[in-house]
């Protein structure tokens, strides 16, 4: 059988070679197996446990989603005719194994998103995406991931921050990750190069002057607001659209879900890139402005678009829904320039990314460059949206696929009664 690659799957958290993911399900299968002494079990995922075997609607979606699996296709052509997960209490023992796991480096199969891996499958089923919708199961999975959150942020997630072969500072992963030395602030002097945690290694920084605001007091540029590669731009925009059934089509009301400015963007302009596994995680303003209102918005982790079915690329296919309904982070700004006016940076997370960490506040002067917040522990996608007043006239840049560096001019605003004025030169 042919190898199936995935192009930017889940943003490179999970390798484009499903059968590596395979292999890797079956190493920590084995793991499980070889265990002389079962591990103790965290409580969040006892508690998980006790939540669905209590709730009989749960607990049937539960067991559907893996009895759902085989039928589908392609999976009904795989040699093994059945999924390596086959029940949820393989799936509970699966996630109390890498509750106390940072993720690896790996050159061909990195799997930095192991919860996702664990649920592969099973989450594209017709249960799958009933069960990953419930807000009682989304309560118990933020539990869960936020137990992770707390090793990965400790100092025992620093034992794959070392340059052995699956170390973050080997050989290959410095090769990988392009300009780390370079680019990074880091001390190769020091334990862990200086880093304290996964998590501190993840949110590292960029180097002073490394990703500059080529034209900081121009009003009418709008730069990127992260290291990203470009998913989608979309015009007109509506209030209410079948985010669910249309591919790369977005819905202001489920987006935004604030009354107050949803008003102003119907029929504006969306911008929406999602950041990789080896890239920078933090967020900078796109224009000059004042930050005019913040919001946190909390949702799903693991719904998938019901129209991407069990396609391996569903994470990513999806990403357009998951701005509809994934756990995200908004920030209202008031740019300096009238034409452009009100805008709104979003963040999206992405599976296992349950932290969208807002630094700024009400009232806060921001400039082009200026950070905004970060992502932690794990990929994500993030959105710029304008008002349909706001006329944009996007760079090459925006092509969907292009990987556009922090601070890169995207696009210029035009006032449409200069009459004359269709290009600005970069």
């Amino acid at each position: 059988m042919a190898t199936q690659l995935i192009q930017h799957r889940v943003s490179g958290w999970l390798p484009q070679d499903h059968s590596v993911l395979e292999r890797w399900l079956a190493k920590k299968l084995k793991q499980l197996d070889g265990q002389e002494k079962p591990a103790p079990v965290v409580q969040v995922i006892q508690d998980f446990q006790a939540f669905i075997e209590g709730d009989a609607t749960v607990l049937g979606l539960f067991q559907k989603m893996f009895i759902q699996v085989p039928n589908k296709p392609p999976y009904d052509k795989d040699p093994t005719q059945q999924p390596q997960v086959r029940d949820y209490k393989t799936m509970l023992r699966l996630m109390n194994m890498v509750l106390t796991e940072a993720p690896a480096f790996s050159q061909d199969d990195l799997v930095g998103f192991p919860i996702n891996a664990i649920l592969d499958w099973p989450m594209g089923t017709p249960a799958g995406f009933t069960a990953f919708y419930l807000d009682s199961v989304n309560e118990h999975l933020r539990k869960i991931l936020d137990e992770w959150a707390k090793f990965l942020s400790s100092p025992a997630s620093c034992d794959v921050l070392t340059t052995e072969p699956e170390g973050w500072f080997s050989q290959d992963a410095l090769v990988a990750m392009g300009g780390f030395v370079d680019d990074f602030v880091h001390d190769p002097e020091k334990p862990h190069y200086g880093f304290t945690s996964w998590d501190d290694f993840f949110t590292r920084r960029f180097k002073p002057g490394r990703r500059p605001v080529l034209r900081p007091n121009d009003l009418y540029v709008v730069v990127s607001a992260c290291e990203s590669t470009v998913y989608n731009v979309a015009s007109n925009v509506q209030e209410h659209d079948l985010f669910w059934l249309k591919e790369k089509s977005y819905s202001l009301s489920d987006m935004l879900s604030n009354p107050q400015y949803l008003p102003e963007f119907i029929g504006g302009s969306i911008y929406q890139a999602f950041l990789s596994a080896l890239k920078y995680h933090r967020w900078h303003a796109p224009v000059n402005g004042t930050v005019v209102d913040t919001q946190t918005i909390p949702g799903t982790y693991y719904s998938e678009s019901p129209t991407a079915g069990m396609d391996p690329a569903a994470p990513n296919n999806s990403q357009g829904y998951l701005t509809a309904v994934a756990t995200r982070a908004v920030i209202y700004i008031q740019a300096d320039s009238l034409d452009i006016g009100l805008m709104a940076f979003m963040a999206v997370g992405m599976a296992e990314v349950s932290t969208c960490q807002i630094t700024v506040q009400k009232g806060d002067r921001i400039v082009q460059g200026d950070e905004l917040g970060a992502f932690h522990f794990g990929g994500s996608t993030h959105c710029l949206i304008f008002r349909p007043q706001t006329k944009i006239s996007w760079t090459d840049a925006t092509k969907v696929g292009r990987n556009v560096r922090l601070n890169e001019p995207i696009g210029f605003v035009y006032t449409p009664k200069l009459s004359g004025r269709t290009c600005r030169i970069f």
